[in-house]
């Protein structure tokens, strides 16, 4: 065998499960009574070498896998499926994290922060609204999306002793099943521009059953030691656009098309750049707004609402969803924690 042809060295730019992630999923394969030998075979892999591995598998060993558990049994709603066979802590830290949470919508909040600690197939941006909450995919392929949205939903709803219902759930692909889907997931199903769900206000505020502030306070510290240490790309076109944003958040003007001008370039070409950096324009801003919030909360000369007026929200309400969102507390409990500007990092 030569050195390039490793089925768990990643060959080609395809998002591919961690093996950690691809070890879950096996066992779910086994649940539903696949011969599991047979696709890790197909595959090139073993069970030896995966339960070592905790990088990207390849794109290629991945779809011999997938091509395999097709030829043995054609299940139609094959990520819902697979969905319904993994437990609550398949993956410890995230599971415990989201369910040890207060309310739902603080789970949610950490579940997008940490996501990338479980998995870098898909990840998912909290939109706010007035009366509701858009869960929104911004990465993923349709299997990876139908998979992670039917396993948080089914999740979420177990921790809250069956209360919680997402008003909806949407794909841009059509699914195989959607009737099963709506079942399964206990909410409407729907085919829109966008993947993701929404929750209602009284629904984004529904208690978590196992809910414990201590636990929940311990693991988050776990998880953003974690993150801190997992390597992020960010060359020059995030290091700019960060430089940029510094200068126009307060301004209140810090569309893509303004940073753009400021670095003398396209929106297009600044959302290219970007992409190699492994970041989104929106992902960015929300990061260095996250960053920022942090810093200037450590200046107890600045009000809560000069904070929010330097971050270029539009109100203090604004930023207190945005805040609680990404450090699951307010601003103001953010501030007098000891160790609040430790954990913001």
């Amino acid at each position: 065998m030569t050195a390039h042809a490793n089925p768990l060295t990643r060959r080609d730019t395809s998002q591919t499960p961690s093996g950690s992630e691809l070890r879950v999923m096996l066992r779910a394969f086994e649940r539903l009574a696949f011969d599991v030998d047979a696709m890790l075979a197909a595959a090139g892999l073993t069970h030896e070498a995966l339960s070592e591995h905790e990088g990207a598998v390849s794109a290629d060993a991945c779809q011999r896998l997938f091509a395999e558990a097709a030829r043995q049994r054609a299940l139609p709603n094959l990520a819902l499926r697979l969905a319904c066979e993994v437990p609550m802590g398949a993956f410890p830290l995230l599971d415990y994290l989201t369910l040890s949470s207060a309310t739902v919508g603080e789970g949610l909040g950490r579940l997008s922060r940490y996501l990338s600690l479980a998995s870098d197939v898909v990840a998912f941006d909290i939109e706010d609204g007035p009366d509701a909450t858009r869960i929104v995919y911004t990465k993923g392929s349709a299997f990876g999306v139908q998979f992670s949205a039917a396993l948080t939903l089914r999740h979420l709803r177990n921790e809250t002793d069956g209360r919680l219902a997402a008003d909806y759930v949407t794909f841009q692909q059509t699914l195989e099943d959607p009737e099963e889907y709506a079942r399964c997931v206990g909410c409407p199903v729907r085919m829109a521009g966008w993947s993701g769900f929404v929750l209602s206000a009284a629904a984004w505020r529904l208690p978590m059953r196992r809910g414990d502030p201590v636990l929940c306070q311990v693991l988050e510290a776990q998880a953003s030691s974690l993150a801190h240490r997992q390597p992020r790309p960010g060359g020059g076109a995030a290091r700019d656009v960060r430089r940029a944003l510094a200068g126009r958040l307060a301004h209140g003007d810090a569309t893509l098309a303004a940073v753009a001008k400021d670095l003398a370039t396209t929106p297009r070409t600044l959302q290219r750049r970007l992409a190699d950096d492994g970041w989104s324009y929106q992902e960015l801003m929300e990061d260095t707004r996250r960053r920022a919030a942090a810093h200037y909360l450590g200046d107890r000369s600045l009000s809560i609402g000069e904070v929010s007026y330097l971050l270029g929200f539009s109100e203090v309400a604004a930023f207190h969803r945005a805040f609680r969102r990404w450090y699951g507390c307010t601003p103001r409990e953010f501030r007098a924690s000891s160790g609040g500007r430790a954990a913001a990092g």
